[in-house]
């Protein structure tokens, strides 16, 4: 007996549906990361003496945004990440060009780089599946005379190094931001 044959719309149809899940997973971690922005930049702004803006696209390098207080001198360039994993990674030449523009404006006092992490409360336990977990936001500030490198902050808020595909823990200090969050927590120290 002869097989039927699939129909050639059938085919393209299935080689083309993991890339439909690819676009449509890409879509939704860049909205992630464009809502946790624009959060930050709102808390911001409802403050009194600080402007805040979001600087654009990564592909122009620049900051994800820009913070500043002429009122206290103060100038923060911030790398938003968030995400549903337990570990959140900054490439190193994202912090190589938030060091940049710090770097360019020395009228300003205080001069930050600080990461913003935002661990979501659903944890991805697999393609499309999650748990509940507590929502978490971690402030990390660099350590301007640290070399720009690779590093990732923990759901529990440790950090880590990562060089040549090993992780080195690493602690960075962890920063009162000027506006309050109930989801702001600080990493375990070292005698915990």
């Amino acid at each position: 007996m002869r097989q039927a044959r699939k129909p050639a719309v059938a085919i393209a149809e299935i080689e083309q549906a993991p890339r439909k899940d690819n676009v449509k997973i890409a879509r939704t971690r860049r909205q992630r990361g464009y809502h946790w922005e624009d959060t930050l930049v709102k808390r911001f702004n409802c403050l009194d003496g600080w402007k805040a803006f979001r600087l654009g696209s990564p592909s122009v390098a620049l900051p994800d945004i820009l913070a500043v207080s002429t009122k206290n001198s103060t100038i923060f360039t911030i790398e938003a990440k968030s995400g549903t994993t337990n570990s959140l990674v900054v490439p190193f030449d994202q912090v190589q060009r938030c060091l940049k523009w710090v770097n360019t404006f020395e009228l300003y006092g205080t001069r930050r780089v600080i990461f913003a992490f935002k661990f979501l409360s659903k944890k991805r336990i697999g393609l499309g599946q999650y748990e509940k977990r507590e929502l978490r936001e971690y402030y990390k500030v660099w350590d301007t005379k640290r070399q720009p490198i690779d590093f990732a902050c923990n759901y529990d808020g440790t950090t880590y190094l990562l060089a040549d595909g090993k992780r080195q823990k690493a602690d960075f200090e962890d920063y009162a931001m000027p506006f309050s969050t109930r989801h702001a927590r600080t990493a375990p120290s070292a005698d915990e």
